[in-house]
């Protein structure tokens, strides 16, 4: 998900804001669900995609992107 607002951003260790991850994925410096899954985390983006009627093509692109997130690759 876009993190432009500050207040979406996750915690590093420190208490500062994360550049690279959300507040419902990264807090204290530390995945809040660590075992999430690429695929799990895609199933739970085209749910809450669909409840705000985003369309489907802008869906699939996000979940396109994912792929390329730093926390998927390996």
């Amino acid at each position: 998900m876009p993190i432009d607002d500050p207040q979406e951003r996750g915690t590093n260790v420190d208490g500062t804001k994360s550049e690279l991850y959300c507040k419902y994925c990264y807090q204290h410096g530390s995945f809040t669900d660590p075992d999430m899954t690429l695929a799990k985390m895609k199933e739970n983006a085209v749910e809450q995609m669909q409840k705000q009627d985003i369309n489907s093509a802008t869906i699939q692109r996000s979940l396109t992107m994912m792929d390329n997130l730093l926390r998927w690759k390996r």
